[in-house]
């Protein structure tokens, strides 16, 4: 039952007194009686009442507002622009209201609450108010553009989206991906579209721009420098909290709307081609007028905002360097950069350490202060190990390499270069005779280099060049004894014995 239809009824076919009638209704005696008299100030019957809408019926029964009490409306829409420059209050714009016909004024909390209506009227997506030059919000279409690279396969095209707070002017621009190089080039975009800098930028909580979300977010290094250089303050949006950024929602959907939508016709080859297209689709949409406030876009900014914004530094940012997310050094005191693995000193391992890359160098950074540099290597899942960054017994075993131990031989002996080369080569492959030389090399520093060599010549002679015999020669003393020449005998000694070829002649 709708309740003033049913009091408008009671009043209209009944004799019933105004307090029968409010408990009835459940209002008070006074609010029957008020709206008895302006039942009767619109001389209607029941019938031609009981054909009006709610909202008609509403209307009859409340207090006449506006010009009908001979109050003077403010112009709200001007109000509220008004109201996106710095340092300008309701009670300022309500003082100018006054002076130019204060009989006519309302009151100022009459002139509040009609703000508020007017505010709530907007919709949703303008609730939220902002001060000219304040804040710029940044983030990635989710639809996105394909193009067609000469001579390759389907390759998609990022849409990064950027809004002016206070007066909604939006930018749009193509690129590669939603890495941390094309999200600077972006901001740099943007920053030259709007001729000048907010005072802050809320991102999402993309890789490029916050390393570890939460209450006290990590930025990304370089998008930190960006901002130092540029003179605004990065403030990202909290996660899942989608009012923090419901300017950049809103900027997406206008965006994927009205440019994104109107371009999947078209067939692209390059990315500079999407842009061009873009900046075309782009001033249109900022020129297109607000459904519920006067001008556009492009008008509010140029005749508001624009002001307000910080003048753009002489050069646009260039990152000489890319900062990568700090990472804990594993066992294999190794970090990752760019697919590639760098060595750090190993005392770092369990640590947290951060690279910067340039375009020749990788630098590690603990607490602080450089640890290591690299030369940049292109290699994916490749290893730069320096040995200086090596624990002793690693260092050691890096340096076992066949070159190594054939230097080694060289320092020691003809034979012990013999037997070395004979380990190396009896294989394909060099590393069992690696390890063979390893194990040489601690006989030379238990029995000596000269005694090696001596038991390498002896081996050498006896036909035996294993591992085994030497360490027999060695544990026998063999290698130091002096023995008569084992040189082969090429005939038999004469011997009343020995059966000679005349025996055999004569056949016994």
């Amino acid at each position: 039952m709708n309740t003033d239809r049913e009091e408008v009824r009671l009043i209209l076919t009944t004799d019933f007194s105004n307090r029968a009638i409010a408990g009835l209704v459940g209002r008070s005696p006074n609010t029957i009686k008020k709206h008895r008299a302006r039942v009767a100030d619109a001389n209607l019957d029941w019938d031609e009442v009981n054909n009006l809408d709610d909202n008609h019926i509403k209307s009859l029964l409340k207090r006449p507002r506006g010009n009908e009490t001979g109050k003077r409306e403010p112009d709200m829409a001007y109000i509220h622009s008004q109201l996106l420059l710095p340092g300008i209050t309701l009670q300022m714009l309500w003082e100018d209201y006054c002076l130019d016909e204060s009989s006519s004024a309302y009151c100022y909390s009459s002139f509040t609450e009609r703000y508020r209506i007017y505010k709530k009227s907007l919709g949703l997506s303008m609730r939220q108010t902002y001060k000219a030059g304040e804040v710029a919000f940044v983030d990635f279409a989710g639809t996105r553009v394909p193009y067609y690279p000469a001579g390759r396969l389907k390759k998609l095209a990022e849409v990064f989206v950027g809004v002016l707070g206070a007066s909604k002017l939006t930018f749009a621009s193509a690129c590669e991906s939603q890495g941390l190089a094309d999200w600077i080039d972006a901001h740099n975009r943007m920053y030259f579209y709007f001729g000048g800098v907010p005072q802050l930028t809320v991102p999402d909580n993309l890789k490029a721009a916050v390393i570890k979300p939460g209450s006290e977010p990590q930025l990304n290094r370089t998008y930190q420098e960006m901002a130092a250089h540029y003179g605004t303050v990065i403030v990202p949006a909290r996660v899942r909290h989608p009012q923090d950024k419901a300017h950049a929602e809103i900027g997406v959907q206008l965006v994927t709307r009205w440019i994104v939508q109107r371009l999947r016709k078209r067939k692209f080859f390059s990315i500079q081609e999407i842009n061009d297209a873009i900046a075309d689709l782009l001033e249109e949409l900022n020129r297109k007028p607000f459904q519920k406030l006067p001008g556009s876009r492009r008008e509010l900014f140029e005749l508001v905002e624009k002001p307000h914004l910080t003048l753009l530094p002489a050069a646009l940012y260039e990152p000489t360097s890319a900062w990568v997310a700090a990472q804990t050094v594993k066992s294999d005191y190794h970090v990752y950069v760019e697919k590639h693995y760098y060595s750090v000193p190993y005392q770092l391992v369990g640590t947290k350490v951060e690279a910067r890359t340039t375009h020749k160098t990788v630098e590690v950074f603990s607490a602080g202060k450089r640890v290591a540099t690299h030369v940049k290597s292109d290699l994916a899942g490749g290893h730069t190990t320096l040995p200086e960054h090596q624990p002793v017994a690693h260092r050691r075993y890096a340096e076992q390499t066949p070159e190594y131990f054939r230097a080694w031989a060289a320092e020691v002996g003809d034979a012990t270069v013999r037997f070395v080369e004979h380990q190396l080569t009896r294989t394909p492959h060099p590393m069992p005779g690696i390890r063979v030389c390893s194990s040489l090399k601690n006989l030379a520093r238990s029995y000596g280099t000269e005694r090696l060599e001596a038991a390498c010549d002896r081996a050498g002679r006896i036909g035996s060049l294993t591992l085994k015999s030497l360490r027999s020669i060695l544990r026998r003393n063999l290698d130091v004894i002096n023995e008569p020449s084992l040189t082969v005998q090429g005939q038999l000694p004469l011997h009343h014995n020995v059966r000679g070829p005349g025996y055999y002649a004569q056949e016994g």
